[in-house]
């Protein structure tokens, strides 16, 4: 995957961690790390490429905060 594709979704991943990490220091949650960003995409598109475990994780991540700061 080029780095142009990937550059408007990874932006927004980035800033719902900022935000969801945002608000959880404000309730004073303790929220579990994100996934780390992957650092071995050949750029070839690979079917299962390591952005879309990535995302996949990410969107695990984004529901797994949602649901702690409902409980807080």
């Amino acid at each position: 995957m080029s780095d142009t594709a990937l550059l408007q979704p990874l932006t927004q991943a980035r800033s719902q961690i900022a935000l969801w990490q945002q608000r959880a220091a404000a309730a004073a949650v303790t929220l579990r790390q994100p996934p780390p960003e992957p650092a071995s995409c050949c750029g070839r598109g690979c079917n299962g490429c390591v952005w879309e475990g990535y995302y996949g994780a990410l969107t695990f991540w984004l529901e797994d905060a949602a649901q702690a700061m409902t409980e807080a």
